[in-house]
């Protein structure tokens, strides 16, 4: 979820040697690239297919560590990425910018907030190839950040059309649209901001059109984006997605767990009160933003 808020990856198809200094409220991060460039947001497919292994796991009830061995043509079928001889090959080269790019930052993640520096995964290596010396397995270590994030289950879903999504920023948009609009009605967040968030090195008027377009091409899993008079992005999700996630909640419902449960995240504690009302038989709310609100206090306290 972290890495969903914040501008964590690059969003350029070309090596990207910048260091990128972010800043959003008291959160501060610092991402540092290797001689590879900075891990891009098409890299961090590979951490999402390990995110999806591990949460499957616990919901399994198996026992899980943050060394996992991966078979790479499933990753890549998972992905949704060819598993040709050039697939393996820039595989390789995601695993070295995710090893080699660093970050810095005081995001909280399991409740813990503390200021460090690490590699988005802390190593990997290839554990079988083929005779033709194909990739065939690989073992990844994650980071004790990243590991920490998803046993305090701070993780989301996502539509499995993310993958098909070409256009880094759109994904960076999906990501953004996901983590603050979710399940509400609707969502709005200024131009600016949003350009901010997305991490985009475009000049704004040059991102304005690019938003314009991806309201035009209407091609966003989940969610439909709109410009609003005064500069603003409005995000609602489709239909389909409200049905199929239960309640809806207001904004002015967010609000007000923010108030119940300061310091918290509310969109973490918004995953787990639907989980609980799922486990609870799906029932019928007369208010379900009050519900919400009420299990956010119960959850701050």
């Amino acid at each position: 979820m972290a890495s969903m808020e914040h501008p964590v990856f690059s969003l350029s198809t070309r090596p990207d040697r910048r260091v990128l200094d972010y800043a959003h409220g008291t959160t501060r991060i610092k991402i540092t690239p290797s001689v590879k460039g900075l891990a891009t947001i098409h890299d961090k497919d590979i951490l999402i297919y390990c995110i999806s292994q591990l949460v499957a796991a616990l919901n399994a009830g198996r026992d899980v560590s943050k060394r996992l061995e991966l078979v790479a043509h499933d990753l890549l079928k998972s992905t949704r990425r060819e598993t040709g001889g050039d697939s393996y090959r820039r595989l390789v080269e995601a695993f070295e910018r995710l090893a080699g790019t660093r970050i810095t930052t005081n995001i909280v993640t399991g409740d813990v907030e503390t200021t460090t520096g690490f590699g988005l995964i802390e190593s990997w290596q290839v554990t079988r190839r083929t005779r033709s010396g194909r990739m065939v397995s690989v073992s990844v270590t994650l980071s004790d950040w990243l590991y920490r994030a998803i046993l305090s289950r701070s993780v989301l879903s996502l539509s499995p059309d993310y993958f098909a999504l070409r256009k880094p920023l759109e994904r960076r948009v999906y990501e953004i649209a996901r983590k603050h609009c979710g399940r509400q009605a609707s969502w709005r967040v200024s131009m600016t901001v949003l350009h901010r968030k997305s991490g985009s090195a475009s000049p704004l008027r040059v991102f304005r059109k690019m938003i314009r377009d991806m309201e035009a091409a209407a091609a966003l899993p989940d969610y439909e984006l709109s410009v609003a008079p005064g500069d603003l992005v409005l995000v609602r999700p489709r239909m389909d997605v409200i049905e199929a996630d239960g309640p809806t909640l207001p904004p002015e419902a967010m609000d007000a767990a923010r108030a119940a449960a300061p310091g918290l995240d509310i969109y973490a504690l918004e995953a787990d009160w639907r989980r609980y009302w799922a486990a609870s038989g799906k029932p019928r709310l007369r208010s379900p933003a009050k519900a919400f609100v009420a299990y956010c206090a119960k959850r701050a306290s």
